[in-house]
């Protein structure tokens, strides 16, 4: 709506009526920017009362986000359009922030003069406290996820996080085990002390040995002075080792000892120092096959395995895809400063039909990719890899199906996953899914997904 007709000086009676019925707060300025009404959802959300307000500067009563440098009410009367549910905040009476959406219109007389404008807005608290609820249930740190293998695991973190028990984060590379590492780390008593990563598998073993103890001065050749290794710099807070299946048996040793006792020796140091910190260990390799072969310490293994974490690989969870490219476009957007829409619906077959051998850091560099070739509206086809976007044949599917509908394609790409992964056993499947199944059983008919006569609970008989 362009245009609001108002007998001029005031609203009609019957207007009047309709404004102080509804649930979104409005007021009206005159062409000095003054209000003129407020009605009484405006009075409930701002905590102001209409006496207060009439015939103020609206500034001084509306105090939002917008309107020192962005007001949108005079954006609409400068240019006559309106704008429609544009996000912004204001500061109540009590001094507390409310999340709102605003929409504007002019307001002109019998003969079409200019004589105001009007501004509506609704107040989205609710709607923000259930984003933020549902963001807790999908995200931890970093960590997005929606699948049943993931929840379990973000549903002990906290338990995890408030003990100070050794962890052992086992997953393939590009799973997010870092990230896992520092959700823990942020949860937990110790979140405001240091955690400090490092990658075993990234050095040499005597260059390790130096970074994870640190030395003293003339330990070496080169030794000038002292220097604190990981372990000190970590005083208080969590160290993560990562890859720490490729770590040698001499290391392995030492790294026990400070497990063990919470003591090590800086190299060429004879005095002994107190660790108080608290370890993360993280690797892709199957440590139990490694003891088997001798490679690695039992004993060391039981150690580090007092809590064993599984991060599940990305093909094994295809169903959080639409909610991580979401999750990256809304990062690379605030990063790069740009406004990608996201993704269209062939390019989500495309990144669902993919196996990611990378897992999530491997769909997260398609998306920075896409970014640098996007400048605005939605990712396409062309923005992916000529190697990811050649192996797919999808239909032509229109430009405007949303991120819902992508998610139920998802959804169902999972469920039939499940069945195919549990011989079609239902129960199995939903056990698998985090879905009671009741609940199973009605997607599959909304899905129109078919199955076979015998599920996986039966076998042949055989004569």
């Amino acid at each position: 709506m362009k245009k609001i007709l108002i007998n001029k000086g005031s609203l009609h009676t019957g207007a009047e009526s309709i404004l102080e019925s509804i649930s979104d707060g409005v007021f009206t300025v005159d062409t000095e920017w003054r209000i003129t009404s407020f009605n009484r959802a405006a009075e409930i959300i701002t905590g102001i009362r209409r006496e207060e307000a009439i015939g103020k500067p609206c500034s001084e009563v509306f105090r939002a986000s917008m309107c020192e440098a962005d007001c949108a009410l005079r954006h609409t009367v400068k240019t006559g359009k309106p704008i429609i549910n544009k996000s912004a905040f204001i500061v109540t009476a009590e001094g507390g922030r409310i999340p709102i959406s605003v929409s504007t219109a002019i307001l002109t007389d019998e003969t079409g003069q200019l004589i105001g404008g009007a501004e509506t807005f609704r107040d989205l608290s609710l709607v923000e406290e259930l984003r933020k609820e549902l963001e807790g249930r999908f995200q931890v740190g970093d960590l997005v996820s929606r699948s049943a293998a993931m929840q379990r695991i973000f549903d002990v973190l906290p338990q995890v996080a408030a003990s100070d028990a050794t962890v052992l984060i086992h997953g393939e590379t590009g799973t997010g085990k870092e990230l896992l590492a520092r959700a823990i780390h942020n949860l937990s008593p110790r979140k405001n002390n240091p955690f400090v990563p490092i990658n075993c598998g990234a050095l040499p073993d005597t260059l390790l040995e130096s970074e994870l103890f640190g030395y003293v001065k003339g330990a070496f050749t080169g030794a000038g002075k002292d220097k604190p290794g990981r372990f000190a710099l970590a005083e208080g807070g969590t160290v993560f080792l990562d890859e720490i299946g490729d770590i040698s048996s001499a290391l392995q040793v030492r790294l026990l000892r400070v497990l063990q006792e919470k003591t090590y020796e800086p190299l060429g140091g004879t005095k002994l120092l107190h660790a108080n910190v608290r370890i993360i260990a993280a690797t892709h390799r199957d440590l139990s096959a490694q003891i088997r072969k001798g490679i690695f310490r039992e004993d060391l293994f039981y150690r580090l395995n007092v809590v064993k974490l599984e991060l599940p690989p990305l093909r094994k969870r295809k169903e959080d895809i639409p909610l991580l490219v979401e999750h990256f476009i809304a990062r690379f957007n605030r990063r790069q400063d740009k406004s990608v829409a996201g993704v269209t619906a062939d390019v989500m077959t495309i990144l669902m039909a993919h196996d990611y051998p990378g897992n999530v850091r491997e769909l997260e560099n398609f998306i920075e990719r896409a970014f640098v070739l996007c400048g605005e509206g939605r990712i396409q086809r062309i923005h992916l890899p000529p190697e990811l976007s050649g192996r797919v044949s999808v239909p032509s599917i229109p430009v405007g199906d949303t991120m819902a509908a992508q998610s139920r394609a998802a959804e169902e790409q999972a469920i039939r996953k499940a069945l195919e992964d549990h011989g079609f056993n239902r129960l199995a499947a939903a056990r698998a899914l985090g879905l009671h199944k009741s609940t199973l059983f009605r997607k599959i008919k909304a899905f129109g997904i078919d199955l076979p006569e015998q599920d996986g609970r039966f076998r042949r008989k055989t004569k």
